[in-house]
């Protein structure tokens, strides 16, 4: 079968009457890929329900995110000449259409056709692609479908077969069918030839009769006709685009002339242009034949390239033995003119024959050449022993390439040690949604205990994650809730939603089991905005001694938001913000583009045969997409020269970067058997402070917080490009939402926020944990910074400094202003004088005026703009000058293992730092308080004394014209010292007397 396109058009609401009489008779019509279809009308109606399921074939070839469906709702009108009214359009573009079993019911807005037309209202679709041969989404239960498959009962055999009889007549209608169209197709594929034919004919009695008439005429159309062929000849056969190669730096650019968009979205291919090439000669080992018969017939191919030896797997009892592996040895190992591959019996290392190539005769391959053909070469002895006898053939194939070859990644590669849990592997994140879970209310569940008034409650459990509802306030045998409980549930859905109703019993700390239930999440609606989906009533079940018994039943209401994003980075450095849901997906607005060259003094994380050394990789994350890098074995500056590219969607986004060292190589003495990879160090890079099309290739810093202090243990290499698909796409994003409108019409709680970011972060941890390379789990928490909102001293310090930072500025104004006040500098004091007199006298060069000076302080900053991007700065982290025993505090774990009197030492100092926090606190509100109190009456005279100064100061301001007042009280803020006072000014002085809230405070 093959893929096709399903939608379902549910119903319409709020239409736009247009029948003349105050409604409309509205259908349905829809186009995709030349393609229409039509749905039936329903008459005299405004909200119409149709309910219908439109389906359209996808031709092979085509791509369904490159087409557009495009919905039509159009009104029915009398009279057969009558025009349809529009009543609006909806165009759905392809790359937001799911597969099936994602859809979901979205409503969209109608869309006008011209800027002139009348519209309103939206309209309910599903819209999903499949290619299985029934793929209409299941439909919801009736009542006594419902109940018949709790009670366990089964439909009767007569409607079974009433069913299959209907099923056979329809295919036999659609056979009938089918014959017909073809038969129809048939006579008219007829019909053409024979017009064509005929047409054929005419022009050669045309042709004819010019040639004879008008001779000179058809001699020139000859002409004419030959010289066009020629040009379409020329054009057929001119060379594709060739690409050059233009050095930058020490790497090679590749000029595409492709725009940036083919480059990363799409069918793009990794063009490995912002990273060295590295020379590797490639051995594909494919069969031999005819092989000397050895002790235990079991062989193995062994292939010798300088100093680096690789055998393949053995093959038992076989003198035709097949492998079907590729090597790749690097170019720098080698030492010699010759690579040699042997062959030699397992058990007895009996030694069967080989092949030498020279290194200077081996062809070089770069893609996209065509792959070389294996060949069959001729078994020699080059051994020692000369008498030796060999025969056989080895078929095997041989040449040079670099890391863009198509077998690098699947071949064993001598840099990397050859093992498979040192290969470069890419990983995506699984879909993660929000589960709500409404808890209603429950019918005739009966505790044990008739004497004490029932204390219900809910428990819900998923997986690792459990919550519970607040106690029943009413409480009886039908305790009512209507409570939502959130949690975090990832694709596929493994996991069953667990609820059990409890109740507390007379005892301290032990609750009475009412009964449970368990749900699959398959059958969750899916939502996509906050429309409330339907709720059901589900059974509570009790265990005794294996026997499962009734125990009252539970209202629930379940559902799947897909309109948020579920976070599970912090929200100031996240790489994604995209919802859920695939409907509301953003276009493609640019690609990203990392090349990860190469590590610098990687410092040594273990030992090995009493010398240090490192097994490096790298791990980039960037929205759902990760990638990790080979692991260079036992190289302090190792060389990954590996390129990768991630779709963007939105430039307000970073990328982290990570380097880590790998415990399975070479294992830490020290690790047990709890080995862990330890972390070397981590950059981000912001998007939207790269230039677009611009390659930025910088070194940074490999900085790490341990707990002796902050250590640089390295550097790495990164070249970095981002390509945007439109400016104006870009620009448009500035002024939008970040984060999916479901965050702010309906937000989360800031508490529960992180409690969801948590158990986000600890599912993405378990299932590419479950990846084989697996990605680990302490590299997962380190990429996402699960330790940030761990209490620290120094991340305090951090934001302290940050805050007093951001107040440099205006305190630098403040002191200005203070010293033209006082005359410090009595020419710029004069000069301000005359700017405020201009400035009173022209009020509306006030605002022009600003901004034109903001508008020249950015130009004029553009010339000292960065040129690269930053890296993770020591000295803004406060870990330069920070104290051990605050360090050691940082990475004391929860709960603590310390001595009670460190505890108790830390405590104290928190106590301290705490005290410095509420003074200030309290200082605000006073001043807040004060500000209350000049017209509560709390304090009569200070209110009196208000009271007349306010009635002054508006006869004042009524009878004196404006100009006036700001010149006088400009001229009075910046008069002579010699007219000032030392002593606070009455406005200070009244203001400070004003009572407070903290006089009553115990």
């Amino acid at each position: 079968m093959g893929r096709k396109l399903f939608v379902e058009v549910c119903n319409a609401a709020d239409l736009m009457p247009k029948d003349g009489q105050g409604s409309a008779s509205a259908y349905c019509t829809l186009e995709f890929d030349g393609q229409r279809r039509k749905t039936d009308t329903k008459a005299k109606d405004l909200n119409p329900v149709w309910n219908t399921v439109v389906e359209f074939p996808i031709l092979e070839g085509k791509n369904l995110e490159s087409e557009v469906l495009e919905l039509s709702v159009l009104c029915e009108k009398r009279g057969a000449q009558r025009k349809p009214g529009f009543l609006g359009k909806v165009k759905i573009p392809g790359r937001s259409i799911v597969k099936k079993g994602e859809e979901a019911l979205v409503y969209y807005p109608l869309e006008k056709r011209s800027m002139f037309s009348q519209v309103k209202g939206e309209i309910g679709l599903k819209v999903w692609w499949s290619d299985d041969p029934d793929p209409s989404p299941p439909a919801p239960a009736s009542p006594s479908a419902a109940a018949a498959a709790s009670g366990g009962g089964t439909p009767p055999a007569e409607e079974k077969k009433e069913d299959h009889h209907k099923e056979e007549k329809e295919e036999r209608k659609e056979e009938e069918k089918k014959e017909e169209k073809k038969k129809d197709e048939k006579h008219e594929e007829k019909k053409k030839d024979e017009k064509h034919e005929e047409k054929k004919k005419e022009e050669k009695h045309e042709e004819k009769n010019e040639q004879k008439h008008e001779p000179k005429q058809y001699e020139e159309k000859k002409k004419e006709e030959k010289k066009e062929n020629k040009k379409e000849d020329k054009e057929e056969k001119k060379p594709e685009e060739t690409r050059e190669y233009r050095s930058v730096g020490r790497r090679e650019e590749q000029k595409d002339t492709t725009p940036a968009l083919a480059r990363g979205i799409g069918e793009r291919v990794v063009t490995y242009d912002l990273v060295e090439k590295m020379n590797y000669l490639f051995v594909k080992v494919v069969k031999a034949r005819a092989l000397m018969e050895s002790g235990s017939g079991s062989s193995y191919a062994r292939i010798v390239f300088g100093s680096l030896t690789a055998k393949t797997k053995e093959v038992g009892k076989s003198l035709f033995p097949e492998w079907h592996e590729i090597f790749a040895f690097s170019k720098d190992n080698s030492a010699g003119p010759v690579v040699e591959v042997s062959i030699w019996d397992h058990e007895t290392d009996q030694f069967m024959g080989a092949v030498g190539f020279d290194l200077q005769e081996i062809p070089f391959r770069v893609p996209p050449d065509s792959p070389l053909a294996p060949q069959w070469y001729r078994l020699e002895n080059i051994s020692k022993n000369a008498e030796k006898k060999v025969r056989g053939d080895v078929m095997l194939a041989i040449w040079w390439g670099t890391q863009a070859d198509e077998a690098f990644t699947e071949a064993w590669q001598s840099d990397s040690g050859g093992y498979a849990h040192t290969r470069a592997k890419v990983y995506l994140s699984p879909k993660l949604w929000y589960l709500r879970v409404n808890v209603i209310e429950a019918q005739e569940v009966q505790p044990m205990d008739r004497t004490r008034f029932p204390e219900v409650s809910v428990r819900a459990q998923l997986g690792f994650q459990i919550y519970k509802t607040k106690v029943a306030s009413n409480r009886n045998t039908s305790p009512q809730w209507n409570e939502d409980l959130l949690f975090v549930a990832s694709e596929p859905f493994e996991d069953e939603l667990l609820l059990v109703v409890q109740n507390k019993t007379a005892k301290p700390n032990e609750e009475e089991v009412l009964g449970m239930v368990k749900i699959a999440l398959a059958g969750i609606e899916k939502r996509i905005d906050h429309r409330q989906v339907n709720s059901k009533w589900f059974d509570l079940v009790r265990y005794n001694g294996g026997d499962k018994h009734f125990h009252g039943r539970l209202h629930l209401r379940l559902c799947f938001d897909g309109g948020y994003h579920v976070m599970d980075e912090a929200t100031h450095y996240s790489s994604c913000v995209r919802p859920t849901a695939k409907q509301l997906w953003r276009p493609v607005v640019g690609v990203l583009e990392l090349g990860i060259i190469r590590g610098k003094d990687v410092h040594p994380m273990k030992t090995v045969d009493g010398r240090g050394a490192t097994d490096a990789y790298c791990v980039a994350k960037y929205g759902q997409k990760w990638v990790r890098t080979r692991t260079i074995v036992d190289n302090l500056n190792p060389r990954w020269n590996e390129q990768y590219s991630w779709e963007v969607y939105d430039p307000c986004t970073v990328l982290t970067v990570g380097v880590f060292d790998n415990c399975h190589v070479h294992p830490h003495p020290e690790g047990g058997k709890d080995l862990k990879d330890l972390q070397i160090g981590k950059v981000r890079i912001r998007l939207s402070t790269l230039e677009s099309e611009r390659i930025y290739t910088n070194s940074h810093p490999l900085l790490m917080l341990q707990r002796s202090g902050v250590r640089k243990l390295g550097e790495i290499e990164l070249a970095v490009r981002y390509s945007s698909v439109s400016i104006v796409s870009v620009m448009g994003l500035y002024f939008r939402p970040l984060l999916p409108k479901m965050h702010y019409l309906h937000p989360l709680g800031v508490t529960q926020s992180e409690i969801l970011r948590i158990s986000a972060m600890r599912l993405v941890a378990i299932r590419l944990n479950r990846s084989e390379p697996p990605l680990r789990q302490e590299v997962v928490q380190f990429m996402l910074d699960a330790d940030f909102h761990v209490w620290s001293l120094r991340r305090s310090k951090v934001n302290y400094f940050r805050i007093m930072n951001l107040l440099a500025g205006p305190m630098a104004v403040g002191t200005w202003f203070h010293n033209i006040c006082h005359w410090k500098n009595p020419v710029t004091t004069l000069l301000v004088h005359i700017l405020f007199l201009i400035l009173v006298m022209f009020p509306e060069l006030i605002l022009p005026t600003l901004f034109l000076y903001l508008s020249l302080i950015g130009a004029w900053r553009y010339r000292y703009r960065p040129r690269s991007p930053p890296s993770m700065d020591g000295k803004l982290s406060q870990a330069e000058q920070v104290e051990p025993d605050e360090l050691d505090e940082e990475f004391d774990p929860i709960p603590t293992n310390k001595d009670p009197s460190v505890v108790k030492a830390r405590y104290d100092r928190l106590r301290i730092v705490s005290s410095r926090i509420q003074h200030v606190l309290g200082d605000i509100a006073t001043q807040g308080e004060r500000l209350t109190a000049l017209l509560s009456w709390r304090d009569p005279r200070a209110s009196g004394i208000m009271v007349a100064v306010c009635m002054t100061i508006a006869i004042f301001l009524y009878v004196v014209p404006l100009r006036v007042i700001v010149v006088i009280v400009g001229l009075y803020v910046l008069r002579h010292p010699k007219f000032r006072e030392r002593l606070p000014g009455w406005p200070i002085n009244f203001f400070r007397r004003l009572p407070s809230l903290a006089d009553r405070i115990l």
